[in-house]
């Protein structure tokens, strides 16, 4: 397994700190001001000041968090039915729901032949209402337990999970299944064997045609009227054209044709020729990238911005630019064969170079029109760089990655030169992660140790973003949950942040339950006055979560066990942070990182048992008890017309009832008694008299 990196092996140690290193520093030397954060502001002339921001550009970093495709959980219903827009039921289906009338069903399938999709129908359609909810694909099933109505999905399950699979084991689990109401699909690789008296749960997944794939999904886009009558036509005739049919025969997974049908797509809304389509598909082949690469091998420049689209695909040419730059010398210098033909004289030398355009149509790749993008300060226009074919990116960086001895290093180190501009840790942790997710060996994901104890936040949320892409293929999902427990323990603080900016990710939505324990054990090591950098990590992952509704209980509950983890501990301080964020304006709090935002009147409203739970304890914690007596005042004042007025979610008349339950907890909180004096207090001196009230009786 590998190992947690040490505080040693990661660049820009001496560096100033940024916010993940939880230091903040301000200082005052030769007439200039350095601020930690927030606003330096220094003196001007007559009307004039200047205002220097003091966080750095890097510190900017998106808040997209990428919906993952396998969850640990309750699949939001849109989720669902977005799965299943223009789904074509294969030739096995009637025998599969024929087999899940017994309540479970073991769909044996190959890679790639849609079998996750099929079991996600058989589901929506025995749940009724699309209640689909994903299990850990390592998970016993000896001693798991149905929860509740609705389809259960395990997907992939190891050799070792699915050899226990007996015909005992899973008639006693469908008699629970069919007393909750509820039904079970086990997807499995077709080469696992299974004992031979279960083959009454087995059926194997029949893939349907590619033709009737690419033709259910142009007809899904018709439906949703991203094509007009004209336009699917057109479709419908390239899809039936010789070569494209030519071309289904030869790639016959659904996938492909889920490709072929996107690419017609876009042929038909711009009018591009639709041999440009078998084009791009044919780009993004191994043979094509493997190609590439051989036409490169010999020149730096071709082969640095081939690496540069590939790892950095969509980003701005400026980047690219960068990048490839830094990239250059690297490869260069691994040169083990005769050097570059002889420099002419300095009179006849190509000092211009060739134009960039130039350069990238060289190595298959385009700019792409440009577009409008904003940081915290300003606008900025966006030239993004692409391949001109699908999976080309991917493809070639595999190669690169994996093919080729001392690349990756090469890689790491461009990368780690590289200056900051948003969206780079996006690109760059997709795109590692997809690669990491074909790496052998048990030290593989080792190479991501020194990212994850940078002290910059950027190269951290690369990490997150990687780990939170790899976790989503079966095969290696324990290794990065095992990766995950061991650096959640390590004594240095980048890396306890590496932890929860991944559960801030798809990591946190795909294994919110996971997620939460992580979180847990990374406060567990942390000071008790919190770090900065850690405690803004931990606040964007709880606002990831909290960003779907499933899992608001979960993290409710969780706060209110940190806020009774006692005094002077960092989960105490956690808690309180989150309350009083949430009490007084909103958590996280406006202009910090977050996925959502929470307040305290949408928890009052859509969790009243989880609200006041965590009254009651706020109300009788020191740290906390003023921030939320004032939460609760702005809200009382919102209700009566003395304040701003309601925002969203506002409890209204539900208010007094959650008050009358507040005042029965009074007599064993004192605290809530403290409140609730108070409270009367404030309305005899605001209405000369005392208003008699349920809640204050």
């Amino acid at each position: 397994m590998d190992e947690a990196p040490h505080d040693g092996d990661h660049e820009g140690a001496g560096e100033a700190p940024h916010e993940g290193a939880g230091q903040e520093t301000t200082a005052f030397r030769d007439n200039r001001q350095r601020v930690g954060q927030g606003l330096a502001l220094m003196g001007g002339a007559r009307d004039i000041i200047n205002v220097f921001a003091a966080d750095p550009l890097e510190e900017e970093l998106s808040d997209r968090v990428r919906k993952p495709r396998l969850r640990e959980g309750l699949y939001p219903a849109d989720e669902v039915r977005s799965r299943l827009h223009g789904f074509v039921p294969p030739p096995s289906h009637d025998r599969c729901v024929r087999a899940l009338a017994s309540r479970i069903l073991v769909l044996r399938a190959a890679p790639g032949t849609g079998a996750g999709t099929s079991a996600f129908a058989l589901l929506a359609e025995k749940a009724g209402g699309g209640r689909v909810t994903g299990l850990d694909s390592q998970q016993d099933l000896s001693a798991w337990r149905p929860k509740r109505t609705g389809g259960y999905l395990l997907q992939g399950p190891p050799r070792s999970t699915a050899e226990q699979l007996s015909d005992v084991l899973l008639t006693g689990l469908a008699e629970l299944l069919r007393d909750a109401g509820a039904h079970l699909v086990i997807t499995l690789a077709k080469e696992i064997r299974l004992p031979a008296e279960t083959v009454r749960w087995q059926v194997t997944h029949v893939p349907p045609s590619a033709r009737e794939v690419a033709a259910g999904r142009l007809r899904g886009m018709a439906e949703a009227g991203r094509l007009d009558e004209a336009q699917l036509s057109r479709a419908f005739r390239q899809l039936d054209a010789p070569d494209f049919a030519d071309h289904l025969r030869t790639h016959p997974l659904p996938g492909d044709a889920v490709d072929l049908a996107s690419g017609l797509y876009d042929s038909a809304v711009t009018g591009e020729p639709a041999a440009s389509v078998l084009d791009g598909l044919r780009a993004g082949s191994p043979a094509a990238a493997r190609t590439a690469l051989g036409q490169a091998r010999h020149s730096a420049d071709d082969l640095s911005l081939l690496a540069a689209v590939a790892l950095l695909p969509g980003q701005d040419r400026t980047v690219i630019e960068q990048f490839a730059a830094l990239l250059r010398p690297l490869l260069s210098a691994r040169a083990t064969g005769p050097g570059e033909p002889g420099v002419a004289a300095a009179a006849e030398r190509d000092v211009l170079g060739p134009a960039f355009e130039d350069r990238l149509e060289a190595v298959g790749a385009r700019l792409l029109p440009a577009y409008g993008a904003t940081t915290g300060r300003y606008r900025y226009r966006v030239r993004p760089v692409v391949f001109s074919g699908r999976h080309r990116a991917e493809t070639l960086l595999r190669q690169l990655w994996l093919d080729y001895e001392g690349v990756p290093d090469l890689l790491w180190q461009a990368l780690d030169g590289l200056p900051y501009q948003p969206g780079v840790e996006l690109a760059a942790g997709e795109s590692v992660g997809r690669v990491l997710a074909h790496a052998t060996g048990p030290r593989a994901l080792r190479q991501l140790a020194p990212f994850a104890a940078s002290e910059k936040r950027w190269r951290r949320r690369l990490v997150a973003v990687a780990l939170g892409e790899l976790v989503q293929h079966p095969p290696v999902a324990g290794a990065v949950r095992e990766l995950l427990r061991q650096w959640s323990r390590y004594p240095s603080g980048p890396v306890r942040c590496t932890v929860a900016e991944t559960c801030a990710g798809s990591y946190g939505l795909a294994r919110p339950e996971a997620a939460l324990r992580l979180l847990d054990t990374v406060l567990e090591g942390a000071e008790p006055e919190l770090e900065r950098g850690l405690r803004a990590a931990v606040s964007f992952a709880l606002s990831t979560l909290l960003s779907e509704e499933a899992h608001h209980p979960a993290v409710l509950e969780r706060v209110a066990d940190w806020l009774a983890a006692g005094p002077g501990t960092s989960r105490q301080a956690m808690a309180g942070h989150v309350l009083g964020a949430m009490s007084t304006a909103t958590f996280p709090p406006p202009g910090r990182p977050g996925a959502s935002r929470t307040t305290l009147a949408q928890v009052l409203v859509a969790h009243p048992r989880q609200a006041l739970e965590l009254v009651v304890l706020a109300l009788d914690t020191a740290a906390t008890h003023e921030a939320m007596a004032e939460g609760l005042r702005l809200l009382e004042d919102d209700r009566a017309g003395s304040g701003p007025g309601p925002g969203p979610g506002h409890p209204g008349a539900s208010f007094d009832q959650f008050l009358w339950a507040l005042s029965r907890s009074a007599r064993d909180h004192r605290g809530v008694a403290r409140y609730l004096l108070r409270r009367h207090r404030r309305h005899h001196s605001t209405q000369g008299h005392a208003t008699p009230g349920r809640a204050s009786s």
